[in-house]
């Protein structure tokens, strides 16, 4: 490719992340469904016609927010996984890995926080799909710790549902927890820690049947 090819495909990149960060500034305040394509435009400095050489639609645009959000979380959870051979150590890498996350991509954890429930639903299915995706493979490196023979594919299902749940909300608190009150935010990870532990208790515990 020729250099001018590359400095064009450069900006088309950096317009293309402009649109996303704007869009993402701009649905802090309000639901994405309400967002117009006038005001990301006006946001990035571009013409209402040159967003659609990056998107067919606000949804699309959506989409694209919702993948960039989980897909560095998703790479670093299986990091955590990969690294523990015990139930608890999972737990508490991952809280710590979410935790971190959280903080480094605030705006990220709020739009999925708010558009999961009042996103349009192409965006909502999305976000489902993202979760459910989490909690399969979850559920596939459940099954390679100790003890987890006893278990059957759908109760090792159930138990990764139950603990990204328990993520999801955790992660919800963290990010509606005031700034400059860190005190909120650290009952809420104790409190996630323990839940977590309750689950690895019962999970220790139980023998499919």
């Amino acid at each position: 490719m020729t250099d001018s090819g590359a400095s064009r495909r450069e900006r088309k990149e950096r317009t293309r992340q402009a649109i996303l960060d704007a869009a993402l500034g701009i649905a802090d305040e309000q639901s994405l469904a309400a967002l117009s394509l006038r005001q990301v435009t006006r946001e990035v400095g571009i013409v209402p016609t040159a967003f659609y050489r990056h998107f067919a639609s606000i949804d699309e645009l959506g989409l694209a927010l919702v993948d960039q959000s989980f897909a560095s979380l998703r790479e670093m959870l299986r990091d955590v996984r990969r690294s523990s051979s015990e139930l608890t150590g999972v737990i508490k890498g991952s809280v710590d890995v979410l935790v971190q996350h959280v903080h480094e991509r605030r705006e990220h954890f709020r739009f999925v926080a708010r558009e999961r429930v009042s996103g349009p639903p192409a965006v909502r299915q999305a976000i489902r799909h993202e979760l459910e995706l989490v909690e399969r493979e979850l559920a596939t490196d459940l099954a390679r710790l100790p003890h987890a023979d006893r278990w059957s594919s759908d109760d090792l299902r159930i138990m990764a549902n139950l603990i990204v749940t328990l993520m999801v909300s955790t992660a919800e608190a963290i990010v509606a927890a005031p700034p400059e009150r860190p005190d909120v935010e650290r009952e809420v990870v104790r409190t996630a820690v323990a839940q977590l532990r309750m689950v690895v208790v019962g999970a220790l515990q139980w023998e499919s049947r």
